[in-house]
C-alpha cells in the first residue's frame, strides 16, 4: 500500500472514525459514563469484537482499566461478551444498534434519579412532619416546613412520569408514540 492516494485515503478513514469515536465519549460523559468508558465504547462499536489484550493494545491503557471499563459497559448492556470454542480469551461486542443501547442505557438512569430523589423527598418529608407537628416552635418555622413539604410533594408526580417513562422505553412502547423512522 505504498500508492500516496490509498496512504491517504486510510488516514482520512482513520480520522473519521477518531471523529466519531470522540463524539460517543463526549455524549457517554454527559450522562455520567466515564469518558475512557466512552471511548472504549465507541472504538468496540466501530470493531467487529475484541479482546481485552486489543482493547488495551488500541487504547493504550491498562488492564485493569480496560477490565473495568468493559464491566461497567456490560452492566449497562451495551457491550456482551462473546464465547468462540477453542479460544482462551473472552471477546467482546458492542451494541450496534442505538435504539437498543437507548432503550437499555438511558432506563437504568431514570429510575437510578427516581430511587435516589424519592428515598431523599421520604427521609426530608419525615423531619419536616416532626418540624410542623412540634409544639413550642415558632409558627413561621412550621409555615416554611409545610411550604417545603407541599413543594416536595408536588415534584412526585414527575417522578411518577419518569419511571412509566423509563418503563416505556424498556418494552420499546415509546415507539408505539414515536415511531422509529428509517429514512435515511
Amino acid at each position: 500500500m505504498d500508492n500516496p492516494r490509498d496512504v491517504s485515503a486510510k488516514e482520512t478513514i482513520a480520522q473519521a472514525k477518531d471523529l466519531v469515536i470522540d463524539s460517543i465519549a463526549e455524549t457517554m460523559d454527559l450522562y455520567g459514563i466515564t469518558r475512557s468508558a466512552g471511548i472504549l465504547y465507541g472504538t468496540m462499536y466501530l470493531s467487529d469484537e475484541m479482546t481485552l489484550d486489543e482493547m488495551r493494545e488500541e487504547l493504550q491503557m491498562s488492564k485493569p482499566s480496560m477490565s473495568t471499563s468493559v464491566k461497567k459497559l456490560q452492566d449497562l448492556n451495551v457491550v456482551k461478551k462473546t464465547f468462540h470454542r477453542g479460544r482462551r480469551k473472552h471477546s467482546f461486542v458492542a451494541e450496534k444498534d442505538f435504539f437498543k443501547f437507548f432503550t437499555s442505557f438511558f432506563p437504568k438512569k431514570w429510575e437510578r434519579e427516581v430511587k435516589v430523589n424519592l428515598m431523599a423527598i421520604q427521609d426530608a418529608q419525615k423531619a419536616l412532619e416532626d418540624i410542623i407537628e412540634s409544639e413550642g416552635l415558632d409558627e413561621s418555622i412550621k409555615e416554611e416546613a409545610r411550604t417545603l413539604y407541599d413543594q416536595l410533594e408536588h415534584s412526585k408526580p414527575y417522578y411518577d412520569w419518569l419511571l412509566r417513562l423509563a418503563k416505556s422505553v424498556q418494552s420499546g412502547e415509546i415507539f408505539e408514540f414515536i415511531p422509529i423512522d428509517n429514512k435515511k
